[in-house]
């Protein structure tokens, strides 16, 4: 199984906001997002190869109970289902990171963090060239939300440019329609930004759409503590 790295930080993100994790990130991407955090792991995926008891071992070696799968896109990783049945069997819980483009099929997980890409993801030709119109025809999988949504804990991640983004936000829930046990308080937006000055410029506007729109604030924790850098 590829692997960018293993570490251990603070959850910057979500429900699980600052709880302490060990973060595996599988390297390889079935999207090319135009303001990806994690190049390494998507637009240029690097790293090495190891075995996936060796993954569990190293882990394990953290003494945390709490593991987050991540990525690039950790379901198109080989060998992912392996990985986190062995994570269980260790007794973790178990956050998986994914843009909700691959059905779960019963994969393990506890917490399904699904970050389904907006409009804003899509790079133009000049960045990414026929990635363009990959990244676009693959983005947006609603039947796929629907089912992880219907199967596990989950959060929707999205992250919002302007509030010219919320007609789609509003739309796409429109379509998966209602879930057993699914609500707004459930949805996230986060404000689109790699530095802390971009985050607090637009978070104030941010706020006011999740004030109107009933959905939750969702602050990117490890750059304002870190910075944007690997391994936090």
């Amino acid at each position: 199984m590829r692997i960018s790295e293993i570490f251990h930080s603070i959850q910057g993100e979500g429900l699980l906001l600052g709880v302490p994790s060990v973060f595996v990130r599988t390297s390889g991407c079935n999207l090319r997002c135009r303001w990806c955090d994690t190049p390494y792991a998507s637009w240029n995926p690097e790293g090495e190869t190891m075995e996936i008891a060796a993954i569990i071992e190293q882990v394990k070696a953290y003494d945390c109970s709490h593991v987050v799968v991540t990525g690039g896109e950790p379901m198109i990783a080989s060998g992912i289902r392996e990985l986190t049945a062995g994570l269980r069997e260790a007794g973790l819980h178990i956050t998986i990171e994914t843009a909700a483009t691959v059905d779960p099929d019963w994969i393990v997980c506890d917490l399904a963090s699904l970050s389904p890409k907006l409009a804003n993801s899509t790079p133009d030709e000049g960045q990414a060239g026929a990635w363009s119109t990959r990244h676009e025809a693959r983005r947006l999988q609603p039947e796929v939300i629907r089912n992880w949504l219907s199967n596990y804990q989950s959060q929707l991640k999205f992250v919002v440019s302007a509030v010219e983004d919320m007609p789609e936000v509003e739309s796409l829930l429109a379509e998966i329609g209602t879930i057993p046990g699914f609500t707004r308080d459930r949805v996230l937006l986060m404000p689109e930004g790699t530095d802390v000055e971009t985050l607090r410029e637009r978070g104030p506007l941010l706020a006011e759409i999740c004030l109107e729109h009933g959905f939750r604030f969702a602050p990117r924790l490890q750059i304002e503590l870190f910075g944007n850098t690997r391994g936090t």
